[in-house]
């Protein structure tokens, strides 16, 4: 508290800090006995917390105290709830941990083989990354048309190149135009047939 009694200190300040930090990180391990006492200091840590957000009075007693000499009795309730669900947690983490010690004699928390399968499949079956651009349409195959009736990119408007677009001489799937007719979408040129 500070010199008056009424407010928070630093050093309380800095216990808090340290208390969650030291949490958090024991957190982030996979052995379950540091999970566990990551837990108990991360919620020693804030129950602290919570209890530098009233001012300390006296205790809230009715009858005994003056009412605005009493300190707020909700951060107290509060900080008991956390206490009960802590150790519910705690006695949960415990239980896990001796379990994983008798089937395994260890109590790290490994990756499970099922996940590591569904994450190979997510990665095999995941479309391949979009266009980052810069390339031109004859260049980039994902904007290529290879349907059969296509326009080439690679030659200009007007030339027919050779290549499986064009019926051979002796095809006979496709009618064949007469002379001199234009192509069935009423534009561009006229086919090999149509040309002098």
């Amino acid at each position: 508290m500070t010199a008056s009694g009424t407010g928070p200190t630093l050093v309380l300040a800095v216990i808090v800090a340290v208390l969650v930090a030291t949490g958090v990180t024991l957190l982030l391990e996979r052995n379950l006995t540091r999970i566990l006492l990551g837990v108990i200091l991360f919620s020693n840590g804030i129950n602290v917390l919570i209890l530098l957000s009233g001012p300390a009075e006296e205790a809230p007693l009715a009858g005994t105290t003056p009412a605005d000499q009493m300190s707020d009795p909700l951060p107290q309730a509060m900080i008991l709830t956390a206490i009960v669900i802590t150790l519910g947690l705690s006695a949960f983490l415990l239980a896990v941990a001796y379990r994983s010690w008798l089937l395994t004699a260890h109590d790290e928390v490994r990756d499970d083989p099922e996940d590591r399968q569904i994450v190979g499949l997510a990665d095999r079956d995941a479309p391949p990354p979009g266009d980052l651009g810069g390339e031109g349409p004859g260049d980039d195959p994902e904007q290529v048309d290879h349907s059969p009736n296509a326009p080439d990119p690679s030659h200009p408007l007007g030339e027919d190149p050779p290549g499986p677009r064009h019926a051979a001489e002796g095809d006979t799937s496709r009618p064949r135009r007469a002379a001199g007719d234009g192509p069935p979408d009423g534009g561009g040129t006229a086919g090999p047939e149509g040309r002098r």
